[in-house]
This record gives structure tokens, sequence and C-alpha cells, in this order.
């Protein structure tokens, strides 16, 4: 029968299943790049960790990661290619199984508010890869709902085992794979989201960031008076300080603008004039309100947890934003819900 399982096979086995292939496609030839796992975690930098905390975060694969975290430390991840959008992978387990992982792309409108919160916290691509930032970046940059990580409704997981689950382990051991792949190159987490990651550097003297503080300014340099004398083509005379009169400067023109300031209050005020509403400001109030009541509909339809999500959504990042988050959970609901029914 086609959908029967094959007999198990150990873990001994497994491991030289897995180096026979990888000899194998070394000899055709092909590149191979195994997921090799020397410690205890799988991961340990900033992105990788990151990455494989995102997937723990989701109940739907809480069922099927632990499977997928065994397969990875024993090096049955023979091969793992990460391209813009699309994970392959070939995991051996009863047999060698072939595995297409499909993430889309990150939204522009998202990506566009990522790069406007992050913009002058980054001073460098090295700093930007290798995390280190502000925590208000680090919780924005990995924000579930909003950030740079793909929610579940936008991954799609093909396997050619026989188990009909849609996360199995052999892709969970593929997505942990690719959080053990960006502790190396962490630069592949923004080609797999198919964003430009210098594009958050770029902008980085735009103005102030999430999270960071203004810099103080330095003070100004006073300038000596045969510095004035060389700037300025002329002679000054000799025992001038210049620090007293730069002081005398400042104090009259301070005084002048507190004799404009009592002169303006004592002018009559002019009798406010009643302005009136343009039609674009009109129509702008109108979409907003029946946006906020688009928004009150949906809530009313999501389960709890999601509701807080949706909430946190609409005060961090927009009313949009949330309302868009709200429909793709409800789409999602019943295929879970009746996932859970046949287990």
């Amino acid at each position: 029968m086609y959908y029967e399982f094959k007999p198990y096979v150990r873990v001994a086995d497994r491991i030289r299943a897995a180096q026979r292939e990888t000899e194998k496609l070394r000899k055709k030839g092909q590149k191979v790049s195994p997921i090799v796992i020397t410690g205890k975690k799988i991961a340990t930098t900033f992105w990788g960790t990151a990455w494989c905390e995102h997937l723990e975060r989701y109940s739907d694969f809480s069922n099927r990661l632990p499977r997928g975290r065994t397969y990875v430390r024993n090096g049955s991840v023979v091969d793992l290619q990460i391209a813009e959008g699309v994970v392959t992978a070939k995991v051996s387990g009863s047999s060698m199984y072939k595995v297409k992982i499909s993430i889309a792309h990150l939204p522009s409108d998202r990506w566009r508010i990522l790069r406007h919160e992050c913009v002058g916290a980054i001073d460098s691509l090295v700093e930007l890869l290798q995390g280190r930032f502000s925590k208000g970046v680090m919780e924005r940059l990995c924000h579930p709902i909003a950030g740079l990580f793909p929610a579940p409704s936008e991954i799609r997981m093909d396997c050619s085992c026989p188990d009909w689950a849609g996360m199995c382990k052999h892709v969970a051991a593929t997505l942990y794979g690719v959080g053990a792949r960006l502790d190396n190159e962490p630069a592949l987490l923004f080609k797999l989201r198919g964003v430009d990651e210098t594009e958050l550097i770029a902008s980085a003297t735009a103005g102030p960031s999430v999270g960071a503080k203004a810099k103080p300014r330095k003070a100004d340099k006073t300038l000596a008076s045969q510095d004035l004398s060389a700037l300025f083509g002329i002679e000054m005379a000799d025992g001038v300080d210049v620090d007293a009169s730069a002081e005398k400067a400042v104090d009259s023109s301070v005084a002048a603008k507190a004799k404009a300031r009592r002169a303006a209050k004592k002018k009559p005020k002019q009798p406010a004039t009643k302005t009136v509403r343009p039609i674009a400001t009109v129509q702008a109030r109108a979409a907003m309100l029946s946006l906020q009541g688009e928004y009150l509909g949906v809530l009313r339809g999501l389960e709890k947890a999601d509701r807080v999500a949706c909430r946190d959504i609409a005060r961090k990042v927009s009313v949009k934003a949330a309302v868009a988050f709200a429909k793709t959970r409800l789409n999602v609901a019943p295929t879970v819900r009746a996932r859970k029914r046949r287990k």
C-alpha cells in the first residue's frame, strides 16, 4: 500500500545512510551542504536562535518540532539549500526524502515600516548580521506578527514521505536546519524573505530610531583671535577678549528676543475664524471610521490568543495591518480546527 509506513530505522543506520548519500551526491559533482550540529544547542548566534524561538512560539508546530530537533541533531539533514522564497533539503529517514518549504516574500508595507522604525539604529552591515543593536530594534525585528520572520500562514510545506500531516518530522528537521545555517550565513534570512538587508543601513542617517537615544552634541570649539583674523582677513586689536565679546553678543540677542515676545503679547488677538474642512479631509475621516468599524468586526471572530496579537499590531503598527492579520487568521482557523478533529 502506498501510504503504509516503512519499518523503523535505527539512528546509527540513518547516519550511515546520510553519509553514503552525501558521498554519492559529491561524486556526481553536486554542491552538498549538510547540517552538522556540534554542541548541545542547534543555534548559538542571534539570528539562528531567534529563528528557532520563533518556530517554537506557534502551537500549530508544537507536536512535531521535538522529532525534528532529534533528526537535525543526529545529522539526518543530508543537504539544505536556501534560495529566495524557498528552502529545499534531503533528509534521511526510513528512506531518503525530499523536502520543499515555500515561504512568502515579506510584504512591502511591512518591510517599509521596519526600515522606517529601525532608521539610525544600525551603524554597519556587520552589526546587523551579528545582531548587535538596541533592545527596541531587536524586539521590532523579531516581532511574531509584524517582524521579519514568517508566520505559519506564510509557510507552505511539502515532503515526499507518506506522513499525511502538514508538518512531518523531516520538515521540522529542515526548519531547524535553517536556524543552524543562519549561524554561519545570517544574510540568507533576508534572501529567503526577498528583501535587501543593506536598505536598513542605507537610511541610517535619516532620523531617530526605535529605542535609540539622541547623541549629545559636542560643544562648539572657540576660535582664538588669530584664527578669526586668518579666517575673515581682518586684523584684531591687541587685548581683545574674544570669549567676552561672544558672551556679550549672546546676551544682547537673548534680550532682543525677550523684547520681541513682550511686544507680541501686547498686540490684540485677532478673532478666530471658522475653518471649513476640505472635502479630502472629510473623505479621509470617513475612510478611517470605516476601517475602525471593520477592525472591531473582525476582532469579534478571533480566538483569544489571536485577538491579543491583533490588538498588539493595531497599537504598534497600524489598524490596517491588524485587519489584514485578522482576516488571515480567520481563513486559517477553520483548517486548523478541522485538522485537530481528524487527530
